[in-house]
């Protein structure tokens, strides 16, 4: 079903003609990766340590961290499908504005791009129907999604095309750096978030073209503007997470069936709240692939990303 991938790809110069041709050595359907015997196993946990922070909680059981650790990991996958509500629209929109550039493999990588997206938010909306199924409790989440995806759309472009890149590449160095190698975590979601990862790496690079793009006929001010609002969109989306860390408690209290007393219900929202902005947030603003970018395109928009990043990591 997969061709080989080359891990070391994105080391080399791109181009829509190389990312294309990549992106179709890979080849899966939603319906290949679940539903039938393909089933979630609930006595594993779904996501690695160092995304969930769970350990730290010593009030909790053993079986209750496990039970947070894959609540984490319905929320992981929901987070996922969010933000790609706004990237889709995001993406269709640069599409128009490059389908008489006469680029062919443009188009066509811009039109796998958002293929594809459109596939993981199907693929996490059936993830999220078995998860519910499985677990016995519903989860509550944040949104409606087109509310987040318009008041994210709302900003420059180009703002929003640095949020989507360290979105991109924050799930490369999940996969790469925690999950790849995890033998703990359970297989068939692993298995979904490698299918996913398969394809990000395209879309990072794809990202990283349209936002050279967006900004090269910007001057310094301008693209530092726009990093002024890239910001904003981060905070926007941490109070998504603060809200996000509310549900999962209350889900948690349900599944476990116990409430947490007041100074275990602070420890746990402090913890789990600032181990959501890592996830979500912290590990994108310090890719090295996000930095380089960032960079190249603003040395004084780079640091000002840096000085803050620590607070979400």
């Amino acid at each position: 079903m997969n061709a080989p991938f080359n891990h070391n790809a994105h080391h080399a110069p791109l181009t829509y003609q190389g990312i294309l041709a990549r992106a179709e050595k890979i080849d899966w359907r939603v319906e290949d990766l679940i539903g039938g015997d393909k089933k979630l196993d609930f006595s594993k946990p779904f996501l690695p340590e160092n995304l969930v922070r769970v350990s730290g909680l010593f009030f909790l059981s053993d079986r209750e961290q496990r039970l947070l650790n894959q609540i984490r990991g319905h929320g992981y996958l929901y987070m996922f499908g969010l933000v790609e509500e706004f990237i889709l629209p995001f993406i269709m929109e640069h599409i128009e504005t490059q389908l008489k550039s006469g680029d062919d493999y443009k188009i066509r990588a811009l039109l796998g791009f958002a293929a594809e997206e459109a596939k993981h938010i199907h693929l996490f909306k059936r993830f999220r129907e078995e998860f519910i199924a499985g677990f016995g409790h519903e989860c509550e989440v944040i949104g409606p999604a087109e509310t987040i995806a318009a008041e994210v759309l709302r900003h420059d472009p180009l703002s929003v095309s640095f949020a989507i890149l360290g979105i991109e590449w924050m799930t490369q160095g999940h996969y790469t750096e925690s999950v790849r190698d995890n033998r703990d975590i359970d297989p068939q979601f692993k298995n979904l978030l490698k299918h996913h990862w398969m394809e990000e790496m395209q879309h990072a690079q794809l990202d990283t073209l349209i936002t050279e793009a967006l900004a090269e006929p910007r001057d310094t001010d301008q693209i530092d503007a726009a990093i002024g609002e890239y910001l904003e969109i981060g905070a926007f989306l941490d109070e998504g997470l603060k809200q996000q860390t509310i549900f999962d408690l209350a889900t948690f209290e349900r599944a476990a069936g116990r409430t947490l007393n007041g100074e275990d219900r602070a420890d746990f929202l402090r913890v789990q709240h600032q181990a959501m902005r890592w996830t979500f947030l912290g590990s994108g603003l310090t890719h090295p692939q996000m930095t380089a970018t960032l960079r190249k395109l603003t040395p004084a928009g780079a640091e000002k990303i840096a000085s803050v990043a620590s607070a979400f990591c």
